[in-house]
C-alpha cells in the first residue's frame, strides 16, 4: 500500500516548534523510528502516520493539546518548500493561496486545501487525512496557525482573521489560540479553516515578482511531477484533465490509456486512499475555479470543458462543492 507522506521541510517545522516546547525531537524521531538526519534533506520525505505519532506523543509528554500552535513561533519560509517562495512572489494573498493550493501535496499529501470565495470574505479550508491512524488535531491547528503567521509575515500587516475554525474538541485553555490568531475561534468544526478579510486577501504584496513567481510556479511543478510520476493518481488526473472536454471519462477509458485492467487501476487508487469516482469529482473541481477566471469562457462552455453533458448537472456539482452557483462565484472575483 502507498504511503502518504509529507515533506521533510514540513517536518522540520514540526521539529522546531516540538523544541519550542521543551521537547527532545531528535530523541522523538528516534523513538518513532523517523530518521532525523533525513530533516536536512530537501528530496526526503516522512511517513504522514510519523508524524501524527509524533504529535501524540508530544501531547502525552507536555500534557499540552495547544502545542502545535507552537508552528506559529519558529516561522521559516522554507517550511512551504518552494511553494513558499511562489506564495511570496504573487501578486497577493488570494493568487498566492491559490498557488498553495495547486501544490499542497509537494508539502504534505494527506492534506486537502481549498479557497473559497463567501459573501463575508475569503475562507481557507484544510482537512487533514489520517493514513492507517486518525491523523492529530494538532496537525491542522499547526498548519492554520503556521500560515497566518506566514501571512502577517510577508504582507508586514498583523493581519485577523474574521474567524477561526478547528476540528478538536474546545480545550479548558483558550489563551494560546487567542494569541495566535486574534479573532473568535470555533470548535467541533467539520474542518479546520480561516475567514479572512476581502481586503487582506486582495493587498499587493511587498515582495510580488511575476517574473520570479512564474519560475517558481515551474520549480514546483517540476517537483510535483518528479514526486508524482510514479502514483497512479497524478496519472489519472492527468488522463482526465485531457480527456474531459470529450464529455465524461469511463474509468475503463482511462484504465486503457494507463495499459491498465480497471481491477487493478481500481486497486492501485485504493492503494493511495482514493477512487476514480473522487478523482473525478476532484480534477472537475480544481479545473472549474481555474476556468471561472478566464472571464473569456461562459458558463456553457465551462461545463462542456468539464465533461458535462447536460449543463444543469454541473450548476449542481458546483453548488455541491462551493456552496454557491457558477455565476455567483465569478461575480465575487475581481481583476
Amino acid at each position: 500500500m502507498t504511503e502518504r507522506t509529507t515533506s521533510s521541510s514540513w517536518a522540520a517545522g514540526i521539529a522546531a516548534a516540538l523544541e519550542y516546547g521543551g521537547l527532545d525531537s531528535k530523541s522523538l524521531f528516534t523513538q518513532l523510528g523517523l530518521d532525523y538526519s533525513l530533516l536536512s534533506d530537501p528530496e526526503a520525505r516522512f511517513p504522514q502516520d510519523g508524524m501524527t505519532r509524533l504529535w501524540q506523543r508530544a501531547v502525552e509528554l507536555t500534557g499540552n493539546p495547544a502545542i502545535g500552535l507552537n508552528m506559529a513561533k519558529v516561522l521559516r519560509p522554507s517550511s512551504f518548500n518552494v511553494v513558499g517562495y511562489a506564495l511570496m512572489s504573487s501578486r497577493n494573498l488570494k493568487e498566492g493561496i491559490s498557488r498553495l493550493v495547486r501544490y499542497q501535496r509537494i508539502i504534505a499529501e494527506g492534506a486537502d486545501l481549498c479557497l473559497q470565495s463567501t459573501p463575508e470574505g475569503y475562507e481557507i479550508k484544510l482537512v487533514v487525512h489520517g493514513d492507517r491512524i486518525a491523523s492529530a488535531p494538532q496537525s491542522g491547528e499547526a498548519s492554520m496557525a503556521y500560515s497566518l503567521a506566514f501571512f502577517r509575515w510577508i504582507t508586514d500587516r498583523p493581519l485577523r482573521p474574521r474567524h477561526a475554525y478547528f476540528t478538536g474538541s474546545a480545550p479548558q485553555d483558550l489563551t494560546p489560540y487567542k494569541d495566535v490568531f486574534q479573532c473568535p475561534i470555533s470548535f467541533n468544526a467539520p474542518c479546520c479553516s480561516l475567514l479572512m478579510e476581502v481586503a487582506d486577501m486582495e493587498a499587493p504584496l511587498p515582495s510580488a515578482n511575476e517574473s520570479l513567481a512564474l519560475l517558481h510556479d515551474r520549480f514546483a511543478g517540476e517537483y510535483l511531477a518528479r514526486f508524482s510520476g510514479s502514483r497512479v493518481t497524478h496519472q489519472v488526473r492527468q488522463v482526465l484533465c485531457r480527456l474531459l472536454p470529450q464529455g465524461e471519462p469511463k474509468r475503463e477509458v482511462v484504465a486503457q490509456a494507463l495499459l491498465l485492467s480497471e481491477r487493478t487501476l481500481q486497486r492501485r487508487l485504493q492503494d493511495e486512499g482514493t477512487s476514480y469516482q473522487q478523482l473525478l469529482d476532484d480534477t472537475r473541481r480544481e479545473l472549474a475555479v481555474q476556468y471561472l477566471e478566464q472571464i473569456n469562457l461562459t458558463l456553457l462552455e465551462i461545463s462542456y470543458l468539464l465533461g458535462f453533458s447536460d449543463p444543469s448537472n454541473f450548476f449542481r456539482a458546483f453548488r455541491r462543492w462551493f456552496d454557491t452557483t457558477p455565476g455567483e462565484y465569478r461575480t465575487r472575483l475581481k481583476p
